[in-house]
C-alpha cells in the first residue's frame, strides 16, 4: 500500500478486471482495494439493506464484509467471481448482526425505521443549494426509499437485489440458497405491496400539487389589472 497520508498514483485501474484487481489486491495494492470497493459498494449497499432496518446498519454491515474480504483474501479461489462471494459476506455479515440483536434486544425496531426511512443519502457533488427540479427528486426518492422500507425483510431484500443491485433471479436464489419460484414469488409480492404502500401514501395529496397562490397569485392579478387598464376599451372603466 502507499505511504500514509500520501495519494496512490492514479493507474488504469478501472479498466482492469475484477481478477486483475483481486490478484493487486492480495499484494496490499491500495488502489486495487479501492476500485474494487467503489465497483460494488452500491450493490453491497442494497444488498446489505434489504436486511437491515436501517441505513446506518446496512453502512456498517458492508463495512465488516470488506474488512473480512480483504483479511481473508487467501480464503477466496479464483474459480468463482469475487463479486459472487463478496455479495455472501456481506449477507453472512447482515445474518450475524441481526442474529446478535435478538439476542440482545439493544435496539427499538420502529422507532430506527421511523426515523432512518425518511433519510435521503446526498453523495459528492450534490449542490449544497439545489433546484427546484433536485429538490422533486429528492422528495421522490424519500419517499420510495420509506416505501420500500416498509416492506418485510424478506420481499425488501429480494426486490433491492434484483431492482437496484441488477441481479438476475438466478444468481439471487443461489446466493439466498432458495427455490427460483420461491424468489420470483417474493418479488411479485414486493412489486404489489411497494405500489400499495406509495398510492396510500399519495392518496388526496394531489390537491397540493401545482400551487398558484400567495405573491405569485397577487402578481398575476396585478399583471391582469395593469394590462386591462391600458386597452383603450377599459379606459375610464372602474377597473
Amino acid at each position: 500500500m502507499s505511504e500514509p497520508g500520501r495519494s496512490p498514483p492514479l493507474r488504469a485501474e478501472r479498466q482492469l478486471s475484477e481478477a486483475a484487481l483481486v490478484a493487486a489486491a492480495r499484494l496490499h495494492d491500495e488502489a486495487a482495494v479501492r476500485e474494487l470497493i467503489r465497483r460494488l459498494n452500491g450493490r453491497l449497499f442494497r444488498i446489505a439493506r434489504g436486511l437491515m432496518p436501517s441505513d446506518a446498519e446496512a453502512e456498517e454491515v458492508v463495512q465488516d464484509a470488506w474488512l473480512a474480504a480483504f483479511t481473508h483474501l487467501d480464503g477466496f479461489r479464483d474459480a468463482a467471481r469475487f463479486s459472487t462471494w463478496i455479495t455472501r459476506i456481506t449477507l453472512n455479515c447482515a445474518a450475524m448482526r441481526l442474529r446478535k440483536q435478538r439476542v440482545q434486544q439493544e435496539y427499538d425496531t420502529v422507532t430506527e425505521t421511523v426515523i432512518r426511512s425518511a433519510e435521503v443519502l446526498l453523495f459528492p457533488g450534490t449542490d449544497p443549494e439545489p433546484t427546484e427540479a433536485a429538490l422533486g427528486r429528492m422528495q421522490t426518492r424519500a419517499l420510495i426509499e420509506a416505501a420500500v422500507s416498509e416492506l418485510p425483510s424478506d420481499l425488501r431484500l429480494v426486490f433491492l437485489m434484483h431492482e437496484t443491485a441488477g441481479l438476475d433471479l438466478r444468481d439471487i436464489a443461489r446466493d439466498l440458497s432458495l427455490p427460483l419460484g420461491t424468489v420470483k414469488t417474493r418479488l411479485m409480492r414486493a412489486r404489489h405491496r411497494l405500489r400499495r404502500i406509495i398510492t396510500d401514501r399519495i392518496k388526496g395529496g394531489f390537491e397540493t400539487i401545482f400551487p398558484f397562490d400567495g405573491s405569485r397569485c397577487v402578481g398575476m392579478a396585478d399583471r391582469v389589472v395593469g394590462s386591462l387598464k391600458g386597452q383603450p376599451c377599459w379606459s375610464g372603466s372602474p377597473v
